[in-house]
């Protein structure tokens, strides 16, 4: 006796169709599993013996099973192949009619079971529901604490299921599962509300500027100060300027953190990531990796921001291991097994201090530090790091007068320079319609002579910069992009001469090089 049932793996970021077949031999009793599974899809023989034993004894043959999870040379990882497997065996075992087997035919089958049958949250549910949709499954069961996840696709039918029982009886015509309804987008938006607002910030005018103009183009950001300054805090304001997510870009980091296993509690992330590692994280937690590759913190920042508090504290190889994603907005990871990619396009915000005590250079404390000590400090972090940060911003202490003061309406709210950023960002989404960057960070060198109209004046200027200020080739590009930033928060449809001054002004005085 032979059954198949469709489910679902993931590969990288996508999902992959799987064939979980099923064939009962005569013999003595036993349940094998093969098709390179992993340790949890090999523990899903207890969950499904006894959650199919839990809704009737006669459910489960004491027969010889092989249950192959096809293509045999893709590995299988994770619980999500307990119901497809519990599905298969009814099937192959005749517990389910001749309609039923039809009505399999063209649906998916996802989730963990319990050892009483109820399907837990399974993780990696929308890269399989998008695949499914792809190859034209009309149905997909999967638990009932992941329907608000798929519901958001669109073109499939979504089956949130309580039990294996429930599916039992669904399959068997007895009680039928109402399909969950596909929810707009427009929907799960709503208004946030931030622990921090750039209105509580005092003084740093020149700072928070710096910020806006990095957010409004996703450009990389270093804060560079002395302690207590506000480094930290000027960072942590930045999700309340940071544009809401589109559509395309919530379902991108959506499938990252299913495959995460970071959406308890989320349907669908609809908020720009925040990610704040601590600088003990390593490499692998940076990046990504382990024996099967899974996402870092790179990647779970894509589309919004890694804030890098301490910078130089960060273990230089993971530093170093950045300048590939900040380089090309994605991620390779190579293990023995397979080779994936994760999208990594983040806007990185580095905060550092200017010597080990922080006090180098700062007119109210005396620095302890030795030349050697500094010189040690600084060289932590690579000058071909640096030269891929965009705006370089010295962050000083805030004047005693600022900070005692009570009048809030000299510092703006982050909600009225959201809406300078957001009218910004739809300027750059006409732009770069029907191509595949967003921001002005992500244009190259060719993209840059098609759509950067520079204006005669603002290129002389950029030609005595060049030479004046020895820009390296990135260095020049990322002038011309900050610009453009700049004449875009302006509603400016050419780069003028003070855009580009601007920009100059968030260069670095001098990059360390090694």
């Amino acid at each position: 006796m032979f059954a198949k049932v469709l489910s679902g793996a993931v590969v990288g970021l996508d999902g992959v169709p799987v064939e979980v077949e099923t064939d009962i031999l005569g013999g003595l009793p036993a349940f094998n599993i093969v098709g390179l599974p992993d340790k949890a899809v090999g523990e899903s023989r207890e969950r499904v013996r006894s959650a199919l034993k839990n809704i009737s004894k006669d459910l489960f043959p004491d027969k010889k099973l092989t249950v192959n999870l096809a293509p045999g040379d893709l590995p299988k990882e994770g619980s999500g192949f307990d119901l497809p497997i519990a599905i298969s065996i009814l099937l192959a075992n005749k517990q389910l009619s001749t309609k039923a087997a039809e009505d399999i035919k063209d649906s998916i089958f996802l989730g963990e079971l319990s050892l009483d049958g109820t399907l837990r949250h399974t993780k990696g549910v929308l890269p399989v529901v998008l695949i499914a949709r792809k190859i034209g499954i009309k149905r997909f069961f999967l638990p009932e604490k992941n329907a608000l996840e798929a519901a958001v696709v669109s073109g499939i039918e979504i089956y949130p299921c309580r039990d294996l029982k429930q599916i039992f009886l669904h399959l068997s015509g007895v009680k039928l599962i109402k399909p969950a309804k596909t929810i707009s987008y427009k929907k799960y938006l709503h208004e946030e509300e931030y622990d921090f607002d750039m209105r509580d910030i005092k003084g740093q005018e020149f700072v928070k500027r710096a910020m806006e103009v990095a957010v409004a183009g996703g450009h990389n950001i270093l804060l560079k100060g002395p302690p207590g300054a506000g480094k930290t805090l000027i960072a942590k304001t930045i999700p309340s300027i940071l544009p809401p997510l589109t559509f395309n870009e919530a379902i991108e980091v959506t499938k990252i953190y299913s495959i995460s296993g970071l959406l308890e509690k989320n349907s669908l992330i609809v908020i720009r990531p925040f990610r704040n590692p601590h600088h003990t994280t390593s490499h692998i937690g940076l990046i990504g990796g382990s024996t099967t590759p899974k996402p870092g913190e790179v990647s779970l920042a894509h589309r919004g921001v890694l804030f890098l508090d301490e910078f130089p504290e960060f273990p230089r190889q993971a530093l170093e291991a950045l300048r590939q994603p900040l380089e090309d907005g994605h991620v390779v990871v190579s293990r023995a097994k397979q080779r994936v990619q994760f999208p990594s396009r983040f806007m990185l915000v580095a905060a550092l201090n200017p010597c080990p005590c922080g006090f180098y250079g700062d007119a109210n404390n005396k620095c302890i530090c030795s030349y050697r000590e500094i010189l040690k400090y600084q060289k932590r972090v690579s000058g071909p790091m640096l030269d891929r940060i965009d705006i370089h911003v010295d962050v000083p202490q805030v004047l005693a007068s600022k900070i005692v003061s009570d009048d809030e309406n000299l510092a703006e709210s982050s909600a009225r320079i959201r809406k300078r950023v957001i009218g910004a960002r739809k300027r750059q989404e006409r732009r770069f319609k029907d191509r595949k960057i967003i921001t002005n960070s992500e244009m190259t060198s060719r993209q840059l002579k098609e759509f950067a109209k520079i204006e005669e004046d603002a290129r002389s200027v950029l030609k005595e910069a060049l030479i004046r200020l020895s820009l390296s080739a990135r260095s020049y590009h990322k002038v011309i992009k900050i610009a453009q930033t700049i004449a875009d928060l302006q509603d400016s449809n050419s780069i003028q001469r003070e855009h580009v001054l601007e920009a100059l002004q968030y260069r670095p005085k001098m990059v360390n090089r090694e």
